[in-house]
C-alpha cells in the first residue's frame, strides 16, 4: 500500500494512492486525521478497510505531496553508511564502528514535486540521495531479529546539505543539514506488506538526467536492523519517527570542482518498490 500526505484545494488530508488516484482517508476515518495517526493507532487494516471499493477521490496531479509523516516526534539521519564514503574523506580513519548520527527538523523537507531552495546566504546547496524508514511500532533496546517487526513502511529523501555551513560549530553538522525547505522526502510511504524493508533495495540518484549516486541497501556498512538496535539502545523509537538510512557515493562536494546544485536544476532520486522523489531547485526569497 502507498500512502501519501498532501493538500487538495488548500484543505490538508492524507490517502492511498492507486494507479487511478488517490483515496482520501481523512475523509474516511474522522477519528485518524493525519498519516500520523493513522501509524500511531495501527490503522493499516483500518484503511484498508474503508478503501475497499472505493472510487478516488482525487487524480495524483490535483495534490500537492506532503513530506509523508507531517510532524514526526523524530527524524534521525545517519551518515558515512555505505562502503566506500569513508574513504571519500580521505582521512586515512578505519571504518567506523558506530553509526556517524545527526537529527533533522520537519520544517527542513519538503514534499514530491514542491522546489527545494538554495538559500541566500550560501551558493553550496548540494544533494543526497537516502532511503528512509518510518517507524511503526514504539520500542527500546530492539534486537535485529525483531527490528523489521517495527517499521511500517519505507520512503525517499533528498538530505540535502548546505556544505559551507556544516563547520560554523566545532563538533557539529545541525547547522547545514537544516536549513529550511533545504530537502525533500516522499513521494509516499510504501508498507512494507508490499515491500520487504530487509531486502536488496537499489538506490539512484540523477540531477538533471545525470546519474550521480547508485548503489544497493547491501552494502550498508550498518543495516536497517542494525541501525533500529543503535537508536533504540539511547531512545524510545516512537511510531512516526523517520531514519535516513545514509547517502552513496557521488555527492556534490565530492567531484573536483564541487558541483552544487543551481536554480533550474532537478534531482530525482529512485528506488524500485518505492518510486521517484523528484524535485527542483529554485533561490530562497529574501525577507
Amino acid at each position: 500500500m502507498k500512502l501519501a500526505s498532501y493538500s487538495a484545494a488548500g484543505t490538508p488530508g492524507y490517502g492511498i494512492v492507486t494507479p487511478a488516484g488517490v483515496i482520501d482517508l481523512a475523509r474516511r476515518l474522522p477519528d485518524c486525521p493525519t498519516l500520523l495517526d493513522l501509524i500511531r493507532t495501527d490503522g493499516l487494516e483500518r484503511a484498508r478497510a474503508a478503501a475497499a471499493g472505493a472510487v478516488p477521490d482525487f487524480a495524483l496531479a490535483d495534490v500537492v505531496l506532503e513530506p509523508p509523516v507531517i510532524a514526526p516526534q523524530k527524524i534521525w539521519c545517519i551518515g558515512v553508511n555505505y562502503a566506500d564514503r569513508n574513504a571519500e574523506y580521505k582521512d586515512g580513519s578505519e571504518a567506523p564502528k558506530y553509526p556517524s548520527l545527526f537529527v533533522r527538523c520537519a520544517t527542513s523537507f519538503v514534499g514530491h514535486g514542491v522546489p527545494v531552495e538554495r538559500p541566500f546566504v550560501s551558493t553550496q546547496l548540494d544533494y543526497e540521495g537516502e532511503i528512509a524508514f518510518v517507524i511503526g511500532k514504539s520500542g527500546r533496546h530492539i534486537s535485529r531479529e525483531a527490528a523489521a517487526g517495527h517499521i511500517f513502511g519505507l520512503t525517499l529523501a533528498n538530505e540535502g546539505t548546505i556544505r559551507d555551513w556544516l563547520r560554523h560549530g566545532k563538533f557539529n553538522v545541525t547547522q547545514g543539514k537544516n536549513f529550511d525547505r533545504s530537502g525533500s522526502m516522499g513521494p509516499w510511504i510504501v508498507t512494507t506488506d508490499e515491500l520487504d524493508p530487509l531486502a536488496t533495495l537499489e538506490l539512484t540518484t540523477r540531477v538533471n538526467g545525470e546519474v550521480r549516486q547508485h548503489d544497493t541497501t547491501d552494502r550498508l556498512m550498518f543495516p536497517f536492523d542494525a541501525i533500529i538496535a543503535y537508536l533504540s539502545t539511547f531512545a524510545t523509537l516512537m511510531p512516526g519517527d523517520v531514519v535516513l538510512t545514509g547517502t552513496p557515493t557521488g555527492a556534490g562536494v565530492r567531484f573536483d570542482p564541487p558541483r552544487w546544485l543551481v536554480p533550474g536544476d532537478v534531482v530525482e532520486i529512485e528506488v524500485p518498490g518505492i518510486g521517484t522523489l523528484a524535485n527542483g531547485v529554485v533561490d530562497e526569497v529574501r525577507p
